[in-house]
């Protein structure tokens, strides 16, 4: 196991036990002995987060369960999580959830805006792996549990889902043929999930620790090559959207383009659209610039 993530799983461990104490980068770094600016960096690159922004969103989630499953008052929830006051916690929580905690309390149904990271501790090809697309294959129900602990992981890019609704589906996506998955040793990192009369992406998850590394694309260049789409489409977070930790940039950057305004289960979203042409110039542009590079070192 590479010693950072040995670390970030350490300062993740940490969190999880203080989440009801005073948390900073300073408190953290120093009970795992690094410095904060080292920290800082390690974290953010693996967990794609900064600690500051992982804690609040772990935070809120927990004050979200409470306020479904207690009676606890409003204003002691907010005190518990480190809250000054009653209004900076609804500031902070509708910043999130886009509803009051008030609100969230009376509508009586839980969904976790974070949920702990749970790190692969045995990367075997993180770093040295490029052709993503060759390794992408049909997912089957043996693999719908590794799905769940995925979907766990990536839970930030999909306000309000319903975990029960997304097995459902699962299942009936996987017996239809509408799931790829993508695994590292037998750990899922990366799935897409489409509908074949919609032309929609369902669902889309990527591990934090691979993101960056093209798999997003290849994903989609596997449902194009499968299904004969000349578009597809996806859901993501409206523009501006403090909720979002960088799925509406990373499908903006693929060649995404943006469509009509929505809104699902109650969340404001915008439908993205991707013609098969932009993703093909796109990964034509990638090709060339690799070789070019290569061409330079050599």
């Amino acid at each position: 196991m590479s010693k950072n993530i040995k670390s970030i799983i350490e300062v993740i461990n940490y969190i999880e036990n203080h989440l009801h104490e005073k948390l900073c980068l300073d408190i953290v770094a120093y009970a795992v002995h690094y410095s904060k600016y080292h920290l800082h960096r390690i974290f953010t690159n693996t967990v794609n987060l900064t600690v500051h922004n992982y804690i609040q969103r772990r935070r809120l989630t927990e004050a979200a369960k409470l306020l479904v499953f207690s009676d606890i008052p409003i204003l002691k929830i907010a005190l518990t999580f480190g809250y000054e006051s009653q209004q900076s916690f609804t500031d902070a929580f509708k910043a999130m959830y886009k509803k009051s905690p008030k609100q969230y309390r009376e509508e009586k149904k839980f969904y976790p805006l974070q949920l702990k990271y749970i790190l692969n501790e045995h990367i075997a090809y993180l770093e040295k792996e490029t052709n993503w697309n060759k390794k992408i294959i049909f997912a089957t129900n043996e693999d719908i549990l590794d799905c769940i602990k995925l979907l766990h992981t990536v839970i930030d890019g999909f306000p309000h889902l319903n975990e029960t609704q997304f097995i459902e589906q699962l299942q009936k996506y996987i017996k239809n043929g509408q799931v790829f998955i993508l695994k590292d040793v037998n750990i899922i990192i990366g799935i897409i999930a489409f509908h074949a009369i919609t032309r929609n992406i369902d669902f889309l998850g990527i591990h934090p620790q691979y993101r960056k590394k093209g798999i997003e694309k290849a994903f989609f260049k596997k449902v194009y090559e499968f299904a004969h789409f000349d578009t597809i489409t996806i859901t993501t977070f409206r523009k501006g959207d403090k909720a979002d930790t960088g799925y509406r940039k990373m499908l903006k950057n693929i060649g995404f383009v943006e469509a009509e305004l929505l809104y699902e289960f109650g969340y404001p979203t915008q439908r993205l659209i991707l013609h098969k042409k932009i993703l093909e110039d796109t990964t034509n542009e990638s090709d060339i610039h690799k070789r070019k590079s290569l061409s330079t070192k050599l």
